[in-house]
């Protein structure tokens, strides 16, 4: 599991007496979380539906819609039958609270608040919802893992020992050209396998908390020009332009191995995607204190669909390139992970048909807060990835 950034849970508090919400939002403000308000149930249901909460205090008493036909509102819904749900009441007798629980709240807290037992509460379903969260995410890890293992990394090694064995059977039966195709297409499978091993043992690390990050200042033309180096003869083969328009002395503050993998990979996942006699660019430019590159291709795109498939450890999806190139998408969930990491975001825009342009920002520089790193992006994380 890879560490957790600094993050402020969102808490809505509904209740239709001001008061009472206010004496809820100053106890937990303390504790550093985000708040948002609603003085009745439509307007909880609204509010719920357009923003994404940790955590909602919900009062049973109110005109209109009532605490319990609110929660069972949000339980039906499958986007917010998880969020837990706290019921704020005065109503302490047994029939109330068991109908509360049956709608679906987790726990309960009386009026008048004790100040001590609604931080602890709201501090205990939170620590449970973030370790249920972890928990899916480690099965969804795990799934994926074996996924490749069982299957992706399978497929490199049999063509390797297929063609080898009818290379090696038939080699006084073919002639130059015929062998020469047969070496190069199991060097195109080792290559493959080694890469998609590479890329294994990278995301095993960064799951395991055992790759170091070490951030300092990079220049990202040195690792554009570096990888566009070693992609050349990939781009090559298909006849596609591989250029980079990152000027010298392009800095930002991050770290370089995972930088320079995440450009490799999008490079590379470009020049996959892209038909013969297209372009391939990496160029950047910079945006409130961050750098914001860009790897363009004119290939062959992705609909709306496809693209909110990408970067989700929990979805397979891999398409074969214009060469029938084959990959698992691991490299991208690589991607997203790396520049994360590094205090950046990463996202995608394309056209089906006609070109696809893969996003990532990194800091210019490192910015300190009280006691830890904080890198803040001003970059929105769309729903693509």
């Amino acid at each position: 599991m890879h560490e957790h950034t600094e993050k402020k849970f969102k808490i809505l508090i509904v209740d239709d007496v001001p008061k009472n919400i206010q004496v809820a939002a100053n106890i937990l403000q303390q504790e550093g979380y985000q708040m948002a308000f609603a003085q009745n149930g439509k307007a909880a249901i609204s509010q719920v539906q357009s923003n994404r909460f940790d955590l909602i205090l919900l009062d049973i008493m109110m005109p209109g819609m009532d605490g319990f036909e609110v929660c069972r509102q949000l339980r039906e819904n499958p986007e917010t039958r998880n969020i837990p749900i706290i019921f704020l009441t005065a109503k302490t007798d047994a029939e109330s609270i068991l109908k509360g629980f049956e709608v679906g709240a987790v726990d309960y807290v009386t009026k008048p608040f004790n100040g001590s037992e609604l931080s602890a509460r709201v501090k205990t379903h939170l620590s449970l919802k973030r370790a249920q969260e972890d928990l899916l995410e480690a099965n969804a890890t795990k799934d994926k893992f074996f996924s490749i293992i069982a299957h992706d990394l399978k497929n490199p090694f049999n063509a390797l020992i297929g063609l080898s064995k009818l290379l090696l059977n038939n080699y006084d039966g073919f002639n130059d050209v015929k062998r020469k195709d047969f070496v190069q297409m199991i060097h195109r499978s080792s290559e493959q396998g080694f890469k998609l091993l590479e890329n294994l043992l990278d995301w095993s690390r960064m799951q395991t908390g055992k790759m170091e990050w070490q951030p300092h200042e990079i220049d990202l033309n040195i690792y554009a020009f570096e990888n566009i180096s070693l992609l050349n003869a990939a781009a090559e083969n298909k006849n596609i332009r591989l250029s980079s328009l990152i000027a010298k002395d392009t800095m930002v503050y991050a770290d370089a191995n995972m930088i320079r993998m995440v450009i490799r990979n999008l490079l590379s996942n470009a020049i996959k995607f892209t038909p013969e006699g297209g372009e391939v660019t990496i160029s950047s430019r910079q945006t409130d204190g961050y750098e914001e590159v860009t790897v363009s291709d004119t290939g062959i795109g992705m609909s709306e669909e496809d693209i909110g498939k990408l970067f989700r450890i929990d979805v397979h999806h891999s398409s074969p390139g214009t060469a029938d190139e084959q990959g698992t998408g691991l490299g991208l969930i690589l991607c997203k992970e790396f520049v994360e990491k590094n205090g950046g975001k990463i996202w995608v825009k394309s056209e089906v048909g006609k070109w696809s342009e893969f996003k990532f920002s990194a800091p210019k520089k490192e910015v300190r807060g009280q006691g830890y790193l904080l890198l803040i992006s001003p970059l929105p994380l769309t729903s693509y990835l």
